[in-house]
């Protein structure tokens, strides 16, 4: 299948992740900005929500940031927490595309969100990040009253790394135990930070991401490379799926990434855990940023929507 020019004009302009010998903060001030510029040329803006604050929570270390995002003053409204991409060592709560991801989310799912800026690697390797997240959504449940959220209806999501780390936070949920959670909202996952999948898939690096940039992800968040096997850094290594929430698998069909996606699908259903998984014919991994030029990404996103609207709102099924 060929792609559609929206898509092949994406992967002209998208920038690559910058000179390797300039300092990560001048790369990520880089990176971001180009990213920004990405989701002004090829993504559809969104008005703020009805309400949208910072807090700074304590964790070790710390503090972190949260962003909270309220569809209204009303009380009792679903919680959603969201865990932005980037490889582990960029991105954060500020870009644009995160931004209009969450208010999305917020005005079109009806749920209060709350977006985390957890602390990057390689200054806050594994499991700092992890541990981060899961310090976010805790707080965002037991501060649910306070932000017009329902303690009891609480999900989680993340895009690409941030799904890495969504699914992670699920196994903690599970093991420590944590809070309940009603899906687990998975977009494009790496899920091996092996990459032997990646490397299995066939696809290439024609089409946005490559091994060799996910290899230096990988290597930037991981202190060692035996932690790569280590089921809350690759969640596809986990000894058991059973028990986990249910789970939305978004993929892409010309991301190498694509059979992290399916194969834990097929794990959590073999498992007994209800799982909805589409991979999207014609996308590329970052092709969900794509929403105001190509109607795929839109369809998408609408899947994306009724997948939150159904978890939190059951009468929507």
């Amino acid at each position: 299948m060929e792609l559609d020019e929206a898509v092949r004009t994406f992967l002209s302009t998208k920038p690559d992740s910058g000179d390797p010998r300039a300092p990560l903060t001048v790369r990520r001030a880089a990176i971001q900005a180009g990213v920004d510029s990405l989701f002004a040329m090829f993504g559809l803006p969104v008005a703020p929500a009805h309400r949208e604050q910072d807090v700074e929570i304590a964790v070790p270390g710390g503090p972190i940031r949260l962003r909270i995002y309220r569809p209204s003053d009303a009380s009792g409204r679903p919680v959603h927490v969201f865990l932005h991409g980037g490889g582990f060592w960029l991105g954060s709560i500020d870009e644009a595309v995160n931004d209009a991801t969450c208010r999305t989310r917020c005005t079109e799912a009806g749920c209060v969100v709350v977006a985390v800026d957890y602390r990057l690697s390689p200054e806050h390797p594994f499991p700092t990040p992890l541990e981060d997240c899961y310090a976010g959504l805790l707080w965002a449940v037991e501060h649910a009253a306070e932000i017009g959220g329902d303690p009891a209806n609480v999900s989680i999501g993340g895009v690409s790394a941030g799904s890495t780390l969504a699914a992670a936070v699920a196994l903690l949920c599970r093991d420590r135990p944590g809070p309940a959670l009603r899906l687990q909202l998975l977009e494009v996952p790496p899920l091996d930070l092996t990459l032997d999948g990646m490397r299995a898939s066939g696809v290439g690096d024609d089409f946005g991401i490559t091994i060799d940039e996910m290899a230096l992800c990988r290597d930037l968040y991981l202190p060692s490379p035996e932690d790569a096997r280590r089921p809350l850094a690759s969640p596809l290594h986990a000894a058991t799926v059973a028990g986990l929430p249910p789970a939305q698998i978004m993929t892409a069909q010309f991301d190498p990434l694509r059979h992290d996606g399916e194969r834990y699908a097929d794990r959590l259903r073999a498992a007994g855990v209800p799982v909805s998984y589409h991979c999207y014919p014609g996308a590329v991994h970052g092709a969900p940023l794509l929403t105001g030029t190509w109607p795929t990404a839109r369809t998408w996103q609408d899947d994306l929507l009724q997948g939150l609207r159904e978890a939190h709102f059951p009468s929507h099924r």
